[in-house]
């Protein structure tokens, strides 16, 4: 069964794990089709991979099945996951990394710090509690070779859901940070994503922007208006990006480093 699973992990490509987890699946499924969706997600950062993968998944066939692996936790207590949406399956650890696929269900955090959310109608997902589709030995410092990549090979395989462990009716939800207005009519958000090229990408997305002429300010810098590309105008320029979201740039340059800003940088926007 040649069935689409798509890999994001924060490991980079310098090391053998990716391809350690490509093989795992490959001797159980040698028909997958492997696509490398993200592996430089910085080490640890579990807001990163929710933030790519749920920009990125929709635009994969029905029936996909992605493998997140940005485990801080692995060989802790903490639960693997299969959660299963009407567009596609996710093997990942119950961490927060599949916050976004969840909010875009109705299920999220609605207060600080991680949360565990009810899983609304529509969605399924299951806790890897069956070791028959493991690795033996597991290893405890890498479970995406040993669990979540054969979980995901023999998931490709049509097996079903409830043959890999107990059914669950919650999962573990970052608290993902919206847009507010001020009673002056401002619109505060904040950096949420820097991408490769330095791209600030805000928590605002462009269905929130007021429908008259804007000011941006961002760490101390004013942008006036919108450009409908990273070419219009000179020096730093604001768009909405391919994600649908608002984008800080700089022309042919970093609006990261030029600006020396972080995520979680504060953005405003207000009317002119």
């Amino acid at each position: 069964m040649g069935a689409i699973i798509t890999l994001t992990t924060d490991f980079g490509l310098a090391d053998g794990y990716v391809a350690a987890m490509k093989g795992v699946i490959l001797s159980i499924n040698p028909e997958a089709k492997l696509v490398d969706l993200c592996h430089e997600v910085k080490p640890q950062n579990i807001s990163q991979a929710a933030f790519i993968l749920g920009t990125t998944y929709q635009f994969f066939p029905e029936g996909t099945i992605h493998v997140v692996v940005v485990d801080p936790g692995v060989g802790t207590g903490r639960r693997a996951v299969i959660l299963r949406t009407p567009r596609a399956d996710f093997v990942a650890p119950d961490n927060g990394v599949l916050s976004y696929v969840l909010s875009q269900s109705s299920a999220q955090a609605t207060g600080p710090g991680l949360q565990q959310v009810e899983l609304p109608p529509g969605l399924e997902a299951v806790e890897l509690t069956n070791p028959r589709f493991w690795r033996s030995p597991v290893s405890a410092t890498f479970h995406g070779r040993d669990i979540f990549a054969p979980v995901a090979a023999w998931l490709s395989l049509g097996r079903k859901l409830e043959d890999f462990g107990e059914r669950i009716t919650s999962l573990t939800a970052l608290p993902l940070i919206r847009p507010r207005w001020t009673q002056d009519g401002v619109l505060v958000g904040c950096i949420l994503h820097i991408d490769h090229f330095g791209n600030l990408i805000t928590n605002i997305k462009g269905e929130d922007l007021p429908r008259k002429a804007v000011t941006i300010e961002v760490a101390g810098q004013r942008i006036l208006g919108l450009s409908r590309t990273y070419e219009e105008g000179e020096g730093l320029l604001t768009l909405v990006g391919s994600s649908g979201y608002l984008e800080i740039a700089l022309k042919e340059g970093s609006a990261s480093a030029h600006l020396d800003a972080r995520v979680g940088d504060e953005v405003k926007i207000s009317a002119r």
